[in-house]
């Protein structure tokens, strides 16, 4: 074989077996993060990681995904298949050191992988070790070959079952319930959600998605099929559907600067905030990195030589700042690189500081040709910095207020807080109350130790269609800021959120079970989300689950969350019994409110994540944004799992 093909040949020997995985099972936190929702989804991932990973290098353009009937996962891509001859150095199948080896995998070869995501080869091992059971079927040059594996460990040899003309690699596995003992159920959603960003981010590929637990009215599984001709400028128009633009076009590029591919897609809108999303190799740095700051020198740079340049602002009176250019801005960056650091082990922020140049180089060329070829679209853009700015000056005076008044300040805190006792925070928890009358039930109901109540005065301010300056004005969320001894802004980022002398690592979300309480919960969700995001990452936001129902007959008495539950108990307890409906949590006592929504040996909590940050900010901006038609039909679609009230 020439030199020339050795290089590109992807054979047994590219197969590299780093360490053992005995530990995997003992600490899978350590390998997929945790082993609740998110780590369930994260192992489906892993396994598409690897058939994108054979797209990046060009010899895969479709990947099909199906949750089972069992909610096992079967991915299949066209890829050329795991190799399957024996491994030199394991003596084994290379098939069985990739599924358990970890560590084990082509993408440290260099010649087989010139970029990769997933956890760089312990991917599908860990899946594998983390799986009931797990089959791998590989079809390559003209054969079918098998292997099946129980907790990671193999049945049998790999062995042939047939010949064929089709390639690629099928995995079909089942979670193991002695691990993921919270669930086994699979989003349809979060599945759709990941897999439609990763068709974004690799344009030519078709994934499709079936779900065949369930049917539709006429017989049929839902499927939907993921598929981007332009990329990122599509993914723009995705997640900014429910914003107004206020430049003609999506502005994009693709380049090549220094070995390293940059994608870049932007869009200016009428909102007030801030998105920017950046992915390496596809993964999502929600905390950012090199990349990111990369493409804000290239943009602040670009923007301010024309803004100067235009005259547009010699009547400001004070210097713009970085955070002025990017109000109403939607921007999603992507680069693969060969070998990307990482800032500790979850993968959220890229430290190669070779990337910074290349990005803003790019950056700056994309822009500097779209302003000068759309000089309408410029003035715009340049109008709305200057909006920005002087609304940025507001704001600084209205959180300078917000700072007075904390604790830290020496402001005290705010009159409507009942503190608690306790003074070390990982051990306090407020909670954020509807309404006067319910928060007079719950400070009676409440354990003093480590329970503060802090009521809200109807429906706090919509952020998403607030200037920042009103959101600092606004009483309500002054005194959150304050309770939970929180301070925003400093020199570099006037946004950024100091958690320092957070004084409740539980902040809960308590309001009446029915569209009214729904809605102040998600303008307080929609408040968190765009000022506190830092509170959600860190997993300090939870949402309260009071109960809808008591049911009583004589002495007896047991609380229902849904109808089912009501009619079960109901039966139960032999029929003729009062039911209670709560239509809010002003209509139970302290001591019913404590033993079913605060008593922390008894109460049920969601506390609220991000899964998906694109995903995230898209639907809040459709739910609490300007434009109905979008929020209609998704109320629409998820109408079965609302509970409405007359």
């Amino acid at each position: 074989m020439s030199e020339e093909n050795k290089k590109g040949s992807y054979s047994a020997d590219s197969i590299q077996a780093l360490e053992g995985m005995e530990h995997v099972r003992m600490r899978p936190s350590m390998y997929i993060g945790d082993t609740g929702v998110r780590g369930l989804h994260h192992l489906v991932y892993e396994v598409v990681d690897n058939s994108i990973d054979e797209a990046l290098a060009g010899h895969c353009d479709t990947i099909y995904v199906a949750i089972n009937e069992d909610n096992s996962i079967t991915v299949e891509d066209n890829g050329r298949g795991i190799p399957v001859d024996i491994h030199k150095k394991e003596g084994i199948s290379a098939l069985e050191v990739v599924m358990t080896k970890i560590g084990a995998g082509g993408k440290f070869d260099k010649d087989s992988y010139k970029v990769s995501g997933g956890l760089h080869g312990v991917g599908v091992s860990c899946v594998n070790a983390l799986s009931d059971h797990l089959r791998a079927t590989v079809h390559r040059e003209g054969k079918v070959y098998e292997q099946e594996y129980e907790k990671g460990k193999s049945l049998y040899p790999v062995k042939q079952i047939g010949t064929t003309d089709k390639r690629g690699t099928i995995v079909t596995f089942k979670p193991d319930a002695t691990i993921f003992t919270q669930t086994l159920e699979y989003s349809y959603d979060t599945l759709a959600a990941r897999l439609r960003e990763l068709s974004f981010l690799n344009k030519g590929i078709t994934i499709t998605l079936t779900d065949k637990r369930h049917l539709a009215d006429d017989g049929s599984q839902p499927v939907e099929t993921f598929h981007s001709k332009e990329g990122l400028k599509e993914f723009i128009k995705f997640l900014d559907g429910n914003r107004e633009p206020i430049i003609s076009h999506v502005i994009s590029m693709e380049n090549e600067k220094g070995e390293i591919p940059v994608e870049v897609a932007l869009i200016y809108n009428t909102s007030y905030t801030e998105n920017i999303f950046s992915y390496v190799n596809n993964i999502n740095t929600h905390e950012g990195g090199t990349h990111l700051q990369g493409f804000r020198m290239g943009l602040t740079r670009t923007l301010k030589k024309y803004a100067d340049a235009s005259g547009l602002l010699e009547k400001l009176k004070f210097e713009i700042a970085g955070d002025d250019f990017r109000e109403g801005l939607t921007a999603i960056i992507s680069v693969k690189i060969q070998e990307p650091q990482f800032e500790g082990q979850t993968k959220t922020k890229l430290g190669n500081r070779e990337v910074v140049s290349p990005v803003s180089q790019a950056v700056a060329e994309m822009l500097e040709n779209y302003l000068e070829e759309n000089p309408n679209d410029a003035k715009t853009i340049v109008q709305k910095v200057i909006l920005a700015a002087q609304a940025r000056h507001a704001a600084k005076k209205a959180r300078e207020m917000v700072q007075r008044k904390t604790v830290m300040g020496g402001g005290g805190l705010p009159g409507k807080l009942s503190d608690c006792s306790e003074q070390d925070p990982e051990k306090c928890e407020i909670y954020l109350v509807e309404g006067d009358s319910a928060g007079g039930t719950a400070k009676q109901g409440r354990n003093r130790y480590f329970q503060a109540i802090l009521p809200l005065r109807g429906k706090i301010l919509n952020v998403e269609k607030a200037m920042q300056h009103k959101v600092f004005e606004n009483e309500e969320i002054r005194n959150i800021f304050t309770a939970l001894g929180v301070t925003v802004g400093t020199e570099e980022d006037s946004k950024a959120l100091n958690l320092s002398k957070l004084r409740y690592h539980k902040v809960i979300i308590m309001c009446d079970a029915d569209v009214d309480g729904s809605h102040i919960s998600t303008l307080i969700l929609t408040f968190f989300f765009r000022y506190m995001k830092e509170l959600i990452e860190g997993g300090h936001v939870y949402i309260a689950a009071p109960p809808l129902y008591q049911v009583k007959k004589g002495n007896k008495k047991q609380y229902a969350w849904n109808d089912d539950q009501r009619d079960r108990i109901s039966m139960e307890m032999g029929g003729s019994t009062s039911i209670q409906r709560y239509k809010g949590l002003g209509e139970m006592n302290a001591e019913q409110l404590w033993e079913t929504t605060m008593n922390p040996d008894f109460r049920t909590f969601r506390q609220v994540t991000i899964d998906n940050l694109g995903e995230a900010d898209r639907v809040f901006s459709m739910l609490m944004g300007d434009e109905v038609p979008p929020r209609r039909e998704f109320i629409e679609k998820n109408a079965a799992y609302a509970k409405i009230d007359a």
